[in-house]
């Protein structure tokens, strides 16, 4: 019978087999370490304290004892797709990827429409988004294959643990590639560069059992008869028809939003979160991180999480960090020509010597009062206007105002700007010109507070580049709680985190998942507790 238990290591040691038997012999009846063997089921850093530790969670197994497989998975999960039934998916991020994976557990067949590119493809429009300041609006960072996670860094956390099951998302992820390192990290993360090629196995996954992905198809209008969906008709006036709609495209798909209240399908204005990306070298977040003055080969890039809440004309609201990338870079995620929106990302080996994080400010709907008038487009309309109006300051290309944070606070000119990760480039500008007055006021407080939890945050040697505004949907697309499908239109699912009910590539995944159990069910091909 096998036992967990917690020990707790310097870096150097966590790494060595020998020094994590004698620490589970310590604890332990074993005599000796050649009596068990063991496996590592958590792993995580422990920087509160002066030493920083690596705590194990570990579970130990007498010597001869069998380990149970690593992976739960059944090897058998998909069936071939019968073709009696099919669902149509918009958009190939997480949340459409895991339905089209869970339909396939029941025999249905997904086919899975896609704006954008395949991954590969993809990677030619990203480079002239950054070296020619190009933006194509169907191919970018938020649009193709993989969604916006793809190229824009790939953690695999949530702190959602209602949505689904954690443990299989993970599996499934290991079982196309990804380092089983993700199944024990308390902060797992696969990295930019190695989440193409799974994206790809992901794919190749849904096309051998039967599904079907098509790239480069617009979808231009849902195919409704008798009150429901049934379909959509994409940009080459194909009609592709299902038994149920999956609606999947992310948050920055605007067209699809216009397309919906055109329809006459109910949609909502959403409160979500703007701000900045703050850059700093990852020799400074390391240092005030793990006390020291090198990290050294045995600890990861260090990362942070700030939060507090702040005051403007007597109204409260939380200022944090968001998607923090420690070693990562900064990159240009706008859709559309005359926007210009930043976003983060890191390497598996989390090697760039920046640390770079989204710090945003809340923003509800009773801070954008003027664009009510918008109705249901109210945020979604403030958000163009931040963007729009950063492209102008940067001087109308992909070029990003920026400013040093010291600087800002002191509201000054920054005359000379630091290195930095973002490739198209920096032109020095006052935040003040580029954030509405309630952000720009929050954000001072909130970093004058951050500096009492990291010494040198807000130092000069800290970057803020504009503008952070994608962070979640400015839309809610209604559904209901039970049967997740949309409150007034049967047939259609709105899902994952542009409809509203996601916020990441984990729970995202997990929503992909139930929407396709609901549809399973109600075919009856999946029990209540499928």
């Amino acid at each position: 019978m096998s036992k967990l238990i917690e020990i707790a290591l310097r870096p150097e040691d966590a790494v060595l087999d020998e020094h994590i038997k004698r620490a589970i012999k310590a604890q332990t009846s074993y005599q000796s370490i050649d009596s068990f063997h063991f496996r590592i089921k958590r792993r995580s850093i422990d920087a509160r304290g002066r030493q920083v530790l690596v705590r194990l969670g570990v579970e130990v197994f007498d010597k001869g004892e069998l380990l149970p497989p690593l992976l739960a998975l059944d090897k058998e999960i998909y069936k071939q797709a019968n073709g009696k039934h099919q669902v149509v998916i918009i958009g190939a991020g997480p949340a459409g990827l895991f339905a089209a994976l869970r339909l396939l557990e029941f025999g249905i067949k997904p086919i899975v429409i896609e704006r954008g590119k395949d991954v590969r493809a993809r990677r030619r429009d990203l480079a002239a988004i950054n070296k020619d300041h190009i933006v194509n609006p169907e191919s970018n960072y938020c649009f193709g294959e993989g969604g916006a996670g793809t190229y824009s860094d790939g953690k695999l956390y949530t702190r959602s643990k209602k949505r689904g099951d954690i443990r299989k998302v993970l599996e499934v992820l290991v079982a196309h590639g990804a380092t089983e390192d993700i199944l024990v990290d308390a902060h797992p993360h696969i990295g930019t560069n190695k989440l193409p090629v799974l994206v790809t196995d992901l794919r190749e996954t849904i096309k051998r059992y039967g599904g079907e992905v098509l790239f480069d198809t617009r979808v231009e209008k849902l195919i409704i008869r008798d009150g429901e969906c049934k379909g959509v008709v994409t940009n080459t006036n194909e009609s592709i028809e299902g038994i149920a709609t999956i609606l999947c495209t992310g948050h920055s798909a605007r067209d699809i939003f216009y397309m919906l209240h055109e329809q006459g399908i109910q949609i909502d204005a959403k409160p979500f979160a703007l701000g900045v990306r703050i850059e700093h070298p990852q020799s400074l977040i390391d240092s005030k991180q793990y006390h020291c003055a090198d990290r050294g080969e045995y600890l990861p890039a260090a990362a942070y999480s700030l939060v507090t809440q702040t005051q403007y004309q007597k109204v409260e609201r939380g200022v944090y960090s968001f998607c923090m990338c420690p070693g990562g870079f900064i990159v240009p995620a706008a859709t559309s020509p005359g926007e210009l929106v930043v976003n983060g990302m890191s390497p598996s080996r989390r090697d760039s010597k920046f640390a770079n994080s989204g710090m945003v400010v809340a923003v509800e709907l009773e801070d954008i009062k003027e664009f009510g008038k918008y109705g249901a487009f109210a945020a979604l309309e403030f958000q163009k206007s931040v963007e729009q109006n950063a492209w102008a300051v940067g001087g109308k290309t992909q070029t990003a105002p920026a400013q040093r944070v010291a600087d800002f606070i002191q509201n000054k000119y920054s005359s000379i700007l630091p290195d930095c990760s973002y490739q198209p480039g920096l032109k020095s500008a006052k935040m003040d010109d580029v954030l509405p007055d309630m952000i720009a006021q929050r954000l001072r407080q909130g970093l004058k507070s951050f500096e009492s939890k990291i010494n040198g945050y807000t130092s000069n040697e800290g970057l803020l580049i504009g503008v952070e505004s994608r962070t979640s949907s400015p839309i809610f697309v209604p559904r209901d709680k039970e049967t997740l499908q949309h409150v007034t239109l049967k047939g259609l699912y709105p899902c994952g985190e542009g409809a509203g009910y996601a916020g990441g590539i984990m729970s995202a995944a997990m929503d992909g998942e139930s929407c396709a159990l609901r549809i399973a069910q109600g075919l009856g091909l999946a029990g209540e507790k499928a």
